[in-house]
């Protein structure tokens, strides 16, 4: 069975920064791809972020410049480092991985920008 187990969020004022972690355990015979997600109240969700298994980062046009997605050393380990942070980024990050049969989720994580 696969986790996805994230840490990281938390309320930060505008500009500052905060680092968001997936680890992913069970069984995965090959990645296709994990990234972020984020849903804000009333907001429809928007990908954030996502890494390929081969190392292939992107990232959305809004979080371009100020966020960067890394592969962990640790197998299935994926990190989001955010930068000068807007309060316009506040939402429920959520972490995702996927397989070239299914996807997987992590649990979400609130992060909150106050300006």
């Amino acid at each position: 069975q696969v986790q996805l187990v994230e840490s990281g969020g938390g309320l930060v004022r505008q500009g500052g920064s905060l680092r968001l972690s997936c680890a992913a355990s069970g069984s995965i015979s090959s990645v296709y791809r994990m990234g972020w997600y984020r849903q804000a109240p009333g907001k429809q969700r928007e990908l954030v972020a996502y890494i390929t298994g081969g190392g292939v980062a992107t990232l959305a046009d809004a979080v371009k410049g100020r966020f960067t997605i890394s592969r962990g050393t640790a197998k299935n380990t994926a990190y989001l480092e955010m930068n000068n942070l807007k309060p316009e980024d506040t939402a429920v990050y959520k972490c995702f991985l996927e397989d070239y049969s299914r996807d997987y989720w992590g649990q979400g994580t609130q992060v909150t920008v106050s300006s």
